[in-house]
């Protein structure tokens, strides 16, 4: 067989990679977009009847930057990461064990927007060194096919990549799980040996920004809660 000529294998590698990717990259940016419509609407109208329960409970949405947000709920924050880099997954990914990626691998093809957890008093107080966890990451092709990989509820109800389609409705229910995951994640107070000796500097240093680090499981393995955290 004739080896394939230089430039045929750059277009043929264009058209079967480049191409794809770009079609990616605009779905999930548009994704992110009503992600941001979705999140700025459920703040307003949370905000709103959470004061009715309670005037001290904090409900507010900020945008950071063009590919990060943030919503502030009660004691947690949760930041929506948009990733800029287009993702295919490792061949022992169970993805590609569904007949719509072995239909055509170019579905693997994938953004991303990553969901972390912080305490809502690590930004207040700017205590850098608090520890923020990763609960959810939102997967995109371009088909706008999507699947999540998640802690408990958000690991198990949006996983059906083959048909599954991202849109406004699908975009609100992920972010409603996410949120009640995170009210439902209590603060664990860390191991006493991890926290019996502290130094003078960092307690100085606390007296006006709180350095001793701080986290909902800090000191404890995330991922042996085996997603049934109570």
């Amino acid at each position: 067989m004739d080896k394939m000529p230089s430039h045929d294998l750059i277009l043929k590698l264009l058209k079967e990679k480049t191409i794809v990717q770009l079609n990616v990259r605009q779905n999930i940016q548009e994704q992110f977009g009503i992600m941001k419509q979705v999140l700025a609407e459920l703040a307003k109208e949370i905000a709103k009847k959470a004061s009715e329960l309670d005037k001290r409970i904090n409900v507010q949405y900020k945008e950071l930057n063009e590919s990060e947000v943030m919503l502030t709920i009660a004691e947690d924050v949760l930041i929506f990461y948009l990733q800029t880099n287009i993702f295919t997954f490792d061949r022992s990914h169970p993805v590609w064990q569904t007949s719509y990626v072995k239909k055509s691998e170019s579905n693997a093809f994938c953004g991303n927007i990553s969901i972390y957890n912080f305490l809502s008093d690590s930004f207040k107080y700017s205590r850098a060194n608090d520890l923020g966890y990763l609960i959810a990451r939102i997967f995109v092709n371009h088909e706008m096919h999507y699947f999540v990989e998640g802690k408990r509820q958000l690991g198990f109800l949006y996983n059906n990549f083959s048909t599954a389609i991202l849109d406004k409705p699908a975009i609100a229910d992920i972010i409603d799980s996410a949120i009640i995951y995170t009210l439902d994640f209590s603060l664990f107070a860390p191991p006493f040996d991890n926290v019996k000796e502290v130094s003078v500097s960092v307690m100085e240093e606390e007296a006006s920004k709180m350095q001793m680090a701080t986290g909902k499981r800090l000191g404890f393995r995330f991922g042996a809660d085996n997603d049934q955290i109570k």
